[in-house]
């Protein structure tokens, strides 16, 4: 059995991280798959999404800032759109995740979400998941 699963993302922000992890869970209730395994991915250049803490809002904003020191803005970019700091966060942090479906839910840890990472916002996002 497969499924496949769309739904769109609004950012607000140049950055911004929005948690998903219910939207995806609610995709893999409907597939009716009980144990297999979960592909999100965002078809987007400028767009990731990530495993991390779902806890403490603290820590979307440290992570931005510690991809912030890693890719800044720098005037020296030659890409003409003016967001290669984007595209580069986009490559470190990646376009899709592999999670474990069983019992028809999703493997997490305790602390664990899904995020949809915004880079060059705020835009329309899309989000697709397949469930296997």
């Amino acid at each position: 059995m497969t499924s496949l699963s769309d739904f769109n993302v609004r950012t607000k922000g140049q950055t911004d991280w929005i948690n998903i992890t219910g939207e995806v869970q609610k995709a893999v209730a409907a597939s009716g798959v009980r144990e297999g395994i979960c592909v999100v991915f965002v078809p987007h250049t400028t767009a990731a999404v990530t495993v991390n803490e779902n806890a403490d809002p603290d820590v979307p904003r440290d992570v931005n800032l510690a991809l912030d020191l890693i890719s800044p803005d720098r005037r020296e970019f030659h890409h003409s759109e003016g967001n290669s700091a984007a595209h580069t966060k986009t490559s470190l942090v990646g376009p899709s995740l592999t999670l474990i479906v069983t019992g028809g839910r999703l493997l997490l840890g305790t602390w664990q979400g899904i995020w949809f990472n915004e880079y060059d916002g705020p835009r329309t996002r899309k989000v697709h998941v397949r469930v296997i």
